[in-house]
């Protein structure tokens, strides 16, 4: 897993005796978001729904890693409903909860560079969809779908659903229980590795072996169908559906395989174990790249195809670029969605619905006004939504991706995409990594080329295309490629 850059709370006075953990991991876009101190490799996370009505969630997480330093004290960020204990390495530890922070006190002090487990029982729940309007699934990180639940956690809300060092930067191991009444379908990340039921209650057991970023964690119930196929080498894919929407939706997701061999062709194999949708029966304005099952609501699967398709490779190209490569700090976020952006259109125009030039040429000319709008590319003016997933950040990174190409040649420009996806694979990776790796297999020096394109005020001149022209009226002549039904993530 990558190493955190370790923090320390102000006035710790020595490395040496045992200091506080910071509450936050340096991110500035999220000052509070992560801790610092240590690092997590394995969350074992326990879920026991009640019943239909999943109000409320009794649960558990053991959570595995290392101290960086000597620490006296350290945080987990949660925003859960409750907490009822707290344990370190066995001994049970004082706690207090500090707005959205566990701030925990363990028996003992602990070393430097050693084995730390904590444990905490705590109760937390979905959020009902009329919650918060109809943007609840993005402000509750989970929500409630008829019977059941699903998780939404991006980018800062995974503790919303269980204690976490709650930052992409620290990808760890997931193993997951979910305790639910018999007949209630349960899925979560990675493979599923036993199903056991008993008293009229089933509990099932997926492990995510991968490292994952905790706002890529997905956590599903309710009456669900769960569809096996397999797809290119044999990859197993898993759709999830709604029981009573299986007819209407299947058809959808017919092309997966296709679009997993087509990704695979351009940027190398398929990082994880198992790929899939899952469909929620729910509306919700955007989609989701839970790492190996992807969310969607499911009345977007009956869209049309030039619509549905791209947004479905959109997601899947994000299990590459977001997902097996994390953002190391929220503003390197374009490297997520530029990417899936710039695969989503290379891939309409494979099938014949749109022309990349032409887009590109429409994103150039209103670009200067998206940067005043929301910031530069890899500069995001803040860490709200709009400005965190903003069509700068979608649009104007496809339109870095390809003044790269444009600079380097397509050959060298996918060999670039490969070494990126290869070389980080498990890991977190910012933009600083990104131009360092772009310079040096194309063997030109990119800095000030790629620093002007991610950090500029305006955007520069396309390479190749001297007459492209920026539209005086900026923003309002439409940088924005045609609507799009869902506010991709």
């Amino acid at each position: 897993m990558t190493a955190i850059v370790a923090l320390l709370a102000p006035g710790a006075a020595s490395a040496a005796a045992p200091v506080e953990g910071s509450a936050g991991i340096g991110d500035h876009l999220f000052p509070s978001l992560g801790n610092g101190g240590y690092e997590v490799d394995h969350y074992a996370l326990g879920l026991r729904y009640g019943g239909p009505a999943l109000e409320q969630v009794d649960g558990t997480a053991v959570i595995s890693g290392r101290t960086r330093h000597a620490l006296s004290r350290f945080d987990l960020d949660f925003a859960g409903d409750a907490v009822r204990s707290v344990s370190v390495n066995g001994r049970r530890a004082a706690w207090r909860v500090n707005a959205e922070e566990i701030v925990i006190t363990p028996a003992r002090p602990l070393a430097a560079h050693h084995r730390l487990w904590v444990g905490v029982v705590y109760r937390s729940g979905p959020l009902g969809m009329n919650t918060a309007g109809p943007r609840a699934a993005v402000a509750g990180a989970w929500f409630l779908a008829p019977g059941g639940s699903v998780a939404a956690a991006q980018p800062n809300l995974a503790h919303r659903i269980f204690p976490a060092n709650d930052h992409p930067s620290d990808k760890a191991r997931y193993d997951f229980a979910l305790d639910v009444p018999t007949g209630v379908t349960a899925v979560a990340n990675g493979r599923l590795t036993d199903r056991r039921s008993h008293a009229g209650r089933t509990v099932w057991r997926y492990s995510q072996h991968r490292p994952m970023a905790s706002e890529l964690v997905q956590v599903a119930v309710g009456d669900l169908t769960v569809i096996h196929r397999r797809g290119p080498h044999g990859l197993p894919i898993r759709d999830v559906l709604p029981r009573t929407k299986v007819a209407a939706a299947t058809p959808g997701l017919a092309r997966t395989g296709a679009q997993i061999a087509w990704m695979e062709s351009r940027v190398g194999p398929y990082p994880f174990e198992v790929y899939g949708v899952l469909a929620a029966d729910a509306e919700f304005p955007f989609a989701l790249e839970t790492q190996t099952l992807s969310l969607f609501p499911v009345s977007y699967l009956a869209a049309p195809a030039d619509q549905r398709e791209p947004t479905l490779v959109h997601e899947l190209a994000h299990q590459w670029f977001g997902d097996s490569v994390a953002p190391r700090r929220w503003s390197d976020v374009w490297l997520n969605e530029g990417h899936a952006t710039w695969y989503e259109l290379l891939y309409g125009q494979s099938q014949g619905w749109r022309i990349l030039d032409q887009t590109m040429r429409t994103i150039f000319a209103g670009s200067d006004g998206l940067r005043a709008e929301n910031g530069p590319v890899a500069r995001p003016n803040s860490g709200a939504l709009d400005d965190l997933f903003s069509d700068n950040v979608y649009s104007g990174g496809a339109l870095v991706l390809y003044a790269l190409r444009q600079k380097v040649g397509a050959h060298v420009f996918q060999r670039i995409e490969r070494a990126w996806v290869r070389e980080n694979a498990g890991g977190s990776a910012g933009t600083t990594e990104f131009i360092a790796l772009a310079s040096r297999v194309s063997g030109r020096k990119l800095g000030p080329f790629l620093h002007a394109w991610l950090y500029g005020k305006v955007t520069p001149a396309m390479p190749g295309h001297p007459e492209w022209r920026k539209s005086r009226s900026g923003f309002a002549a439409g940088a924005r490629i045609e609507p799009h039904p869902l506010l991709r993530r």
